[in-house]
């Protein structure tokens, strides 16, 4: 019996390290706050285009697919132009990030702000052109590939990977709007908790989107409902009423928990 216990525990090594190296629902919250909204300047032109655009995450951008886009359906955004980041999404083997809302993303007020050094072109290519329709959408996507399931890693590990193409400014607009928050709720965001009285922006500051959203009405009040988490592992319900917080609950595994509701920040 024994040596059949040694012999099963032993099996089940390789299971544990995999599970080991995989991104955490933590993660990918991290990953999410540290990525959603963040300004960057463009070190190379941004093609439009209807499809995410490749970057490697060892090798880079994907030349050909970046000049074809660009000959196809023009920049998105010069070289030096400050663009955002409006939308993360993490899958099992990618990240893709939307640029100023995607192909069909409207024009922004930052559009106009540029640096000095950054090329005109993508590099090793022969120069796109450095015309942008003014009454153009501008937006479009950028899919990091990992071409495995994706392992445990932050927000920072990201940029440094695409500073080749996106330099982001190391004080974020996440840091700055943070840095307007009362210290209570600075300390909660810091932390990855949601408090009552907080409102959605710092909610999704301090957790990232929700897996799940949901509306109901009680009693003639609409609420609405964001879930965090997966199994097995915490879970984070928060219920909004209007733009506020009115409850924080979490649960692990099945076993509830209610958090107490400390004051409104303010």
């Amino acid at each position: 019996m024994r040596a059949f216990a040694a012999l099963a525990a032993v099996s089940l090594l390789p299971a544990v390290c995999v599970a080991g190296n995989k991104l955490t629902f933590d993660d990918r919250v991290e990953l999410t706050r540290g990525l959603m909204a963040e300004y960057g300047v463009l070190k190379a032109a941004l093609p439009h285009s209807r499809s995410a655009l490749a970057f490697d995450a060892a090798g880079g951008i994907d030349r050909n697919q970046w000049a074809k886009a660009a000959q196809e359906d023009g920049l998105a955004a010069k070289a030096g132009s400050t663009v955002q980041v409006t939308k993360v999404d993490i899958g099992e083997d990618r990240i893709v990030l939307q640029i100023d809302g995607g192909y069909n993303g409207g024009r922004k007020w930052y559009r106009n702000a540029t640096i000095g050094g950054g090329t005109s072109s993508i590099p090793n290519q022969t120069p796109i052109g450095d015309g942008v329709d003014d009454n153009a959408p501008f937006g479009t996507s950028i899919a990091i590939l990992f071409h495995k399931p994706l392992e445990p890693m932050k927000a920072a590990d990201i940029k440094k990977m695409l500073a080749p193409v996106l330099e982001f400014d190391p004080h974020s607009v996440t840091e700055i709007y943070a840095e307007t928050l009362s210290p209570e709720v600075q300390a909660a965001v810091k932390s990855g908790h949601a408090l009552v009285g907080m409102n959605r922006e710092q909610v999704t500051l301090a957790l990232g989107r929700p897996a799940h959203k949901e509306r109901q009405t009680d009693n003639g009040v609409e609420l609405e409902y964001w879930t965090y988490g997966e199994a097995p592992g915490k879970f984070t319900f928060v219920t909004f009423k209007g733009d506020k917080a009115i409850a924080v609950k979490e649960e692990y595994a099945g076993l509830g928990t209610q958090v107490n509701d400390p004051a409104p920040p303010r």
